[in-house]
């Protein structure tokens, strides 16, 4: 038990070290940087020496356990890899030499890969001014105490934590597979719902024959007579086969506009433009908020919806189908793309009867519901594996694996 092991000063197994290089102009310089919650150091950026304002940087050699003073309570510790061997850092990363007689280093590093150990670093920082606040100062740092068992001790607990890692990896592993698997079969169902092959069965008509479609608001234009002030749907509120409404805003518009643009349930909302691949993104609006209006980069799509099912219209326009229509038909930029009225007026639809558009509709419900379920699980798996390392790592230091 963890009772039984001394606790030691960081000062016993760790010397400090400093391996000062004087900026030469003409230099080039690979400058380390710590990433938090223990993940190791990075070469942020290559600089030659006359970008570099401080006189001096500091020379990293593998093995070096290097953390940074400003962001130590976040878990900003690591050890140097082969790959930061010859890496340089500011005076702000102190360096120590671990000695290995006493110290396993994967030892060291488990151990303040622990919230607990950065929380205890937090209360050890100081600073007067929001530049120095938080900063773990070395002497500090060394005063530390680590549970310290027998050397070989510590390298069987290191083996159980990694195999324990290997096995929680290899679950996560399992979950996003599942996850993916999840996203395929409602995908694989829409090709084949919406497959070409599938849908020649049926009549098919441009969508500009039997809607009436219509861009919203314009923001910003100067009004003259009586206003009023709705509440209005922006880009960001329409998404890819639902609606976020978290911030709602509000634009003024003339009182006899009010008609024009006023959503009725049962409109297919489309975003005029956005990411290439996010072309033909939309969905239904089912009257979610009182006289709410669109602004002019989202489409309103009114059908008859005693001939059409407005939930039919936005999958088939959402399907690889209609997806591969918009980015062959869009005006495209470096990662962009837009349609316009008359590209969206002359999509193919393909329409059987009401009902069997009802049925089709209710098909991917039923598969979005599954794959909904699957996701709710995942997350809650997701947290739960989340959860498994932080929880093996303290029992390990507590002398409990």
């Amino acid at each position: 038990m963890s009772a039984e092991w001394p606790k030691v000063p960081l000062g016993d197994v760790l010397t400090p070290i400093s391996r000062p290089v004087t900026i030469e102009p003409n230099e080039t310089y690979r400058i380390l940087g710590a990433h938090l919650y223990a993940q190791g150091l990075y070469t942020k950026e290559v600089k030659d020496g006359s970008q570099i304002r401080a006189k001096t940087l500091y020379r990293i050699e593998e093995g070096d356990f290097v953390y940074n003073r400003l962001f130590a309570w976040k878990g900003s510790f690591a050890i140097a890899t082969d790959e930061n061997d010859g890496c340089y850092a500011s005076n702000e990363f102190p360096c120590f030499s671990i000695n290995r007689e006493r110290v396993d280093g994967q030892y060291l590093w488990r151990y303040f890969s622990r919230a607990s150990a950065w929380n205890e670093a937090l209360g050890l920082s100081t600073g007067g001014t929001p530049i120095s606040r938080n900063r773990l100062k070395e002497n500090k740092f060394l005063a530390m105490k680590i549970p310290l068992p027998p050397l070989d001790e510590q390298r069987r607990i290191m083996a159980r934590i990694e195999e324990l890692a290997a096995r929680i990896e290899e679950a996560q592993k399992l979950r996003r597979q599942a996850a993916e698997e999840a996203e395929a079969i409602l995908s694989s169902a829409k090709n084949a719902l919406f497959s070409k092959e599938h849908m020649k069965q049926w009549k098919h008509i441009t969508l500009g024959e039997i809607a009436d479609i219509q861009s919203g608001v314009t923001l910003g234009r100067k009004l003259r007579g009586p206003t009023i002030k709705l509440p209005y749907l922006r880009v960001a509120n329409v998404q890819d086969g639902y609606l976020d409404l978290k911030t709602i805003k509000k634009v003024e518009i003339l009182e006899d506009e009010h008609d024009k643009w006023q959503l009725l349930s049962g409109d297919i909302l489309l975003t005029e433009g956005g990411d290439w691949d996010k072309l033909g993104r939309g969905t239904v609006w089912h009257g979610e908020i009182e006289d709410c209006i669109h602004q002019n980069h989202i489409f309103r799509v009114r059908v008859n919806l005693d001939e059409f099912d407005p939930d039919y219209l936005c999958a088939l326009i959402g399907s690889p189908y209609g997806k591969a229509y918009f980015q062959s038909a869009s005006k495209q930029t470096t990662n962009l793309a837009t349609i316009n009225q008359r590209q969206l007026k002359a999509f193919v639809i393909f329409y059987p009867a009401i009902d069997e558009q009802r049925r089709i509709v209710a098909r991917l419900d039923e598969l979005l519901a599954q794959v909904d379920g699957l996701k709710k699980h995942q997350v809650r798996t997701a947290e739960e594996l989340d959860a498994l390392l932080p929880a093996v790592l303290d029992r390990a230091f507590r002398g409990q694996l």
